[in-house]
């Protein structure tokens, strides 16, 4: 019997130190916290959009596009090229899996020219007239913003209202319509999302002026293509994976760069040449990334 009494102290006594054990550790090491996210105001966000901006001058990139559904002249799935000059020159071509010309896609100041070598046909015309391309114009649009991965989400026009809120881990930055010098708050044409870990723009919606979304962007897999500029700690990073979705979900297109090269030397020719004849070149109020889906009444 006083065998079994010294067992069972024993046991006691090993819970008692395992309990107390447990409590020192749970003192000595806490849980850990959760991710420190960056505080922000509205005008430093719009300030950060205009450096990254004014950071990129020129940009050349490789890419893989998937399609679902966003038009007939696109394959399912394209290799693919793109040379920008900023402000208002962009070309994009397209490969299909052997090297095979797909499409050429050049924009010059507000024009346009698209080439498809397998049927022939050429379309030129001013940049915004695109939806007159009826089943091709709206991936090219998809396709533009799309493109705002590599160069950089546009910045903010001078007039324009911001209104900021926080939702949980991000900032969202609503762009406001414009009419007259006077913010319209009951509708924004832009809603930017930032993590607020990064302050990285993560996901754009374009909206039209009557509030309809129609396209929605998201950013992922960051990584850096250049270091730290002068004056700066951290290095460019850009999104290697962008998605777009029209949106009335007509279609879908999935950029994955394999290479972004932020400011290289380009060659006239890498940027291809649009002009039509008797027609001089008019420079457009807004850069490319902005203008591509202002409504026809916003452009004036």
């Amino acid at each position: 019997m006083r065998n079994v009494k010294g067992k069972m102290h024993k046991l006691i006594l090993a819970l008692l130190i395992f309990q107390l054990a447990w409590l020192t550790g749970c003192a000595l090491w806490p849980k850990p916290e959760g991710p420190t996210l960056r505080e922000a105001t509205a005008t430093q966000l719009t300030q950060l959009l205009k450096e990254r901006e004014a950071a990129i001058q020129t940009v050349k990139g490789l890419f893989r596009a998937q399609v679902k559904g966003a038009g007939s002249f696109l394959v399912q799935r394209v290799e693919g090229a793109m040379y920008y000059r900023r402000p208002n020159a962009l070309r994009m071509q397209g490969f299909n899996q052997i090297g095979g010309p797909l499409f050429d896609f050049v924009v010059a100041e507000d024009l346009y020219r698209l080439r498809l070598p397998v049927s022939g046909k050429i379309y030129t015309g001013r940049l915004g007239d695109l939806q007159d391309l009826g089943v091709i114009g709206k991936p090219i649009q998809l396709s533009f913003l799309a493109m705002s991965g590599a160069v950089g989400t546009a910045s903010i026009d001078e007039g324009d209202g911001v209104v900021l809120a926080e939702e949980g881990d991000r900032y969202r930055l609503d762009v406001l319509a414009s009419s007259n010098g006077a913010a319209d708050r009951a509708t924004p044409l832009r809603r930017i999302w930032f993590d607020r870990q990064s302050l990285q723009v993560v996901q754009e919606d374009r909206l039209s002026q009557s509030g309809q979304l129609e396209a929605t962007v998201r950013f992922e897999d960051f990584r850096a293509v250049q270091p730290p500029l002068p004056g700066e700690t951290a290095p460019l990073l850009k999104p290697f994976k962008v998605t777009i979705q029209d949106g009335q979900g007509a279609g879908t297109l999935q950029l994955t760069f394999h290479e972004i090269v932020p400011n290289p030397v380009l060659k006239p020719e890498d940027l291809g040449v649009v002009r039509k004849e008797g027609e001089e070149f008019r420079l457009p109020v807004r850069p490319i990334a902005r203008m591509v889906f202002d409504a026809p009444e916003a452009r004036s």
